[in-house]
């Protein structure tokens, strides 16, 4: 009988470990990932997808490019998406930004000597142009997870698809490319419209 009673108790009290354990496990923080200047390098060294770059910053580049190829679904944390070398936008941990759905914005400065972070948030990003990349984001469609593509429902940006390999091809971060007439075109129209930009503000 004392032996049965003993078993209760110990069955018992390892009952009780399991639920704090489980209780602690439920009530953790989530890991937030460390972002910095280091995170951010050479474009032409992220995954090419279609028009645009992909890397992932908790090493699961796979399951990042599945749903770039898929060109629709929810983007895994980690995730890094990038058009041109000084904007990028990074999936963060669950329960970041509802209004972002997760997404962080960054404005990156970029030089022979790597990257600095200029701006970074969910509002505070604004593109070369002067708009704000999340309200651009927002106007996707839901099933691209925030992702502008031309057909995605954003407002269209001054950048064709040739201007956009052209700045990928000349990120100071990466060994020089040879660029086609066509490319080095499009910088230079690129270029006008940015300082006929200017001049009228």
């Amino acid at each position: 009988m004392a032996a049965g009673v003993a078993l209760a108790v110990l069955v018992a009290g390892c009952a009780q470990e399991s639920g704090e354990a489980e209780v602690e496990m439920a009530t953790a923080e989530p890991t937030v990932m460390e972002i910095s200047e280091a995170s951010f390098g050479c474009i032409q060294d992220m995954t090419a997808v279609r028009g645009f770059f992909v890397s992932s910053l908790t090493g699961d580049l796979d399951a990042t490019v599945a749903v770039a190829n898929a060109e629709e679904g929810v983007y895994p944390v980690g995730s890094v998406v990038q058009l041109v070398p000084t904007e990028a936008m990074v999936k963060r941990e669950a329960g970041f930004s509802d209004i972002s759905h997760d997404w962080e914005f960054f404005e990156l400065g970029v030089s022979p000597d790597g990257t600095t972070i200029d701006v970074r948030g969910t509002s505070e990003a604004v593109n070369r142009f002067g708009g704000n990349c999340l309200t651009c984001h927002l106007q996707a469609e839901p099933q691209y997870d925030l992702i502008c593509e031309q057909t995605h429902g954003c407002d269209p940006i001054p950048v064709t698809p040739v201007m956009a390999r052209a700045i990928q091809k000349t990120d100071p971060r990466c060994e020089p490319m040879e660029l086609t007439e066509e490319e080095t075109q499009a910088l230079q129209a690129l270029a006008a419209f940015a300082v006929g930009d200017s001049e009228e503000n």
